[in-house]
C-alpha cells in the first residue's frame, strides 16, 4: 500500500495502544484496498502462500488475520484455520468472509493467547512483527502454541524500507520506530511501525527456540504487470517486504532446546 505524508519519528510509545494503527477506525477502506492492491494480492499473500506450501489437513492459526483474506485462502487449501486479531471491526469483516465455522479471537499478540500448547502445525504473521517493539514475548507465545516441529511463517517491512521514508536516516543497527500517514481515498490515518536490523531479527527467532529455515525475498506475480504497469517494474527491482520460515525444533517437548 502506498505510504503518503511522511511523517519521521522516533518514540518508545507501544504503537497499538496509541492513536497509531487504529484499524478499528478505518478497517472498511483497508481491506476493500487490501483485497486487489499490488502489494498485497499480487505480491505479499502469493509469497504467504507459497512458503506455506500443501497445508492441507494442517491446524493454521493467523496471527494478526485482520479481515480475513489470507485465512480464506488456506481454508480453501485445506487447512484448518484459525484468526486472532486485535482489531474488532477487521474481525467482523472476517466473518462476514469466511462464515461461523472458522474460530476468530480478538487479542492483542503481546498478551498470552488463548490457546493450548501445540495447538497448531503452523503460524502465520503476515504483516504484523514489524508493529512490534519487543518481539520476543510475542514469539514465545507463537512458539508455545506450535507443536513440535510447527513452523511461524512470517512476512514484515524489510530493513530498507524506513530508509525509503526517513529523513535523515537512520541507524542500520538501531531499533527504531518510525511514523506517516495512510492515505484510504483521502482520509489519513497515522501509522507506527518498528524497523529493524536483519541481526536482529533473526536473533529474536533464535532467541525464542526457533529454528531458522528460510528467508525470502520474492517478486510479485508476473500476472500484475499488464494490471499495474506504473508501479511493477518498481516492486520488481527492489524488496518491500522480507519473509521468514522458522520451525520449532521436532526434538522440543515441554520447553526450548
Amino acid at each position: 500500500m502506498e505510504r503518503l505524508t511522511d511523517v519521521p519519528e522516533s518514540s518508545d510509545r507501544p504503537p497499538v495502544r496509541d492513536r497509531a494503527n487504529d484499524y478499528d477506525s478505518f478497517a472498511e477502506a483497508y481491506a476493500a484496498e487490501n483485497e486487489n492492491s499490488l502489494v498485497n494480492a499480487y505480491y505479499e499473500r502469493p509469497a504467504m502462500l507459497a512458503l506455506a506450501g500443501d497445508v492441507a489437513g494442517r491446524r493454521v492459526l493467523d496471527a494478526g488475520c485482520g479481515s480475513g483474506p489470507l485465512s480464506a485462502s488456506l481454508r480453501e487449501r485445506g487447512a484448518v484455520v484459525t484468526g486472532i486479531d486485535a482489531s474488532a471491526a477487521m474481525l467482523a469483516l472476517a466473518r462476514r468472509r469466511l462464515g461461523a465455522d472458522v474460530a476468530l479471537h480478538v487479542g492483542d499478540l503481546r498478551d498470552r493467547l488463548p490457546f493450548a500448547d501445540g495447538a497448531f502445525d503452523d503460524v502465520v504473521a503476515s504483516l504484523v512483527l514489524h508493529y512490534l517493539d519487543d518481539w520476543g514475548p510475542t514469539l514465545a507465545e507463537l512458539r508455545r502454541v506450535l507443536r513440535p516441529g510447527g513452523r511461524l511463517i512470517a512476512s514484515v517491512d524489510h530493513p530498507i524500507v524506513a530508509y525509503t521514508i526517513q529523513d535523515p536516516r537512520p541507524d542500520y543497527f538501531a531499533t527504531t520506530s518510525y511514523a506517516f500517514d495512510w492515505d484510504f481515498h483521502g482520509r489519513s490515518v497515522p501509522m507506527r511501525f518498528w524497523r529493524k536490523p536483519l541481526h536482529a531479527m533473526t536473533d529474536a527467532f533464535t532467541r525464542a527456540g526457533f529454528r531458522l529455515s528460510v528467508i525470502s525475498e520474492p517478486r510479485p506475480d508476473p500476472a500484475a504487470r499488464e494490471l499495474f504497469p506504473d508501479d511493477f517494474p518498481r516492486l520488481s527491482d527492489r524488496p518491500c517486504f522480507l519473509f521468514f520460515v522458522v520451525e520449532v525444533p521436532s526434538s522440543a517437548a515441554g520447553g526450548h532446546d
